[in-house]
């Protein structure tokens, strides 16, 4: 019984948080879980622990008595953000120069090669880049570095959904991409510095999307 709450819970989570993405529910709404039970067809008790997941991890805010709003996130977020990530990002690459391996930079050139084919689709391009930035910084072996890093885009996917759906949905046009190619680059020559600076080149071409 126990497992199957869960596996409910999962997907009233799941379900919800691609509704956020998708501008199916809009940053300030306010979202009932009487009506999510009836959407989903469930008791309340996985669409309430899916709803709690959701407000704990920052993605909604629960007000009591009234219902649970889609948190709005700000520019000054997204600025937050980007600039932990490269923060994190560069850190991680200087640690794990000594790591960087043929298979490496493979697994490199083919995710750069995956972000040029999907430039049409801004979801599955943003999942390509993700992972090309998390196996970027793979070389330190640092998991619980790279789970943060991870966590840091995932906010970052709610706050470019929010703030640029509707510019997507009929022009979508990712610049967040043409230093992956000198970045590789330098980390083939030994240049973590140049890499860094690439890195920081190309993160205020993601902002500026």
């Amino acid at each position: 019984m126990k497992k199957e709450r869960n596996s409910l819970k999962s997907i009233v989570y799941q379900k919800t948080l691609d509704g956020i993405i998708s501008g199916e529910y809009k940053a300030g709404q306010i979202l009932n879980e009487q009506e999510l039970v009836e959407k989903f067809g469930f008791s309340k008790s996985p669409v309430r622990e899916a709803l709690i997941s959701l407000c704990n991890e920052g993605v909604l805010r629960s007000i009591p008595r009234y219902g649970y709003e889609v948190i709005r996130l700000t520019s000054r977020d997204v600025e937050d953000i980007l600039r932990y990530r490269l923060i994190l990002e560069q850190g991680l690459l200087r640690e794990g120069g000594q790591n960087m391996t043929e298979e490496y930079f493979t697994e490199l050139e083919q995710l750069n090669a995956f972000c040029n084919a999907s430039e049409n689709d801004m979801w599955i391009h943003w999942e390509h880049n993700t992972n090309f930035h998390l196996a970027l910084v793979s070389c330190s072996r640092n998991q619980y570095a790279i789970t943060q890093l991870k966590k840091s885009m995932d906010i970052l996917k709610r706050a470019y959904a929010q703030f640029y759906w509707d510019k997507w949905n009929d022009h979508f046009d990712p610049f967040d991409m043409k230093y992956h190619q000198d970045i590789i680059a330098c980390l083939k020559n030994g240049d973590i510095e140049g890499a860094s600076e690439k890195l920081e080149l190309d993160f205020k071409d993601f902002h500026s999307l």
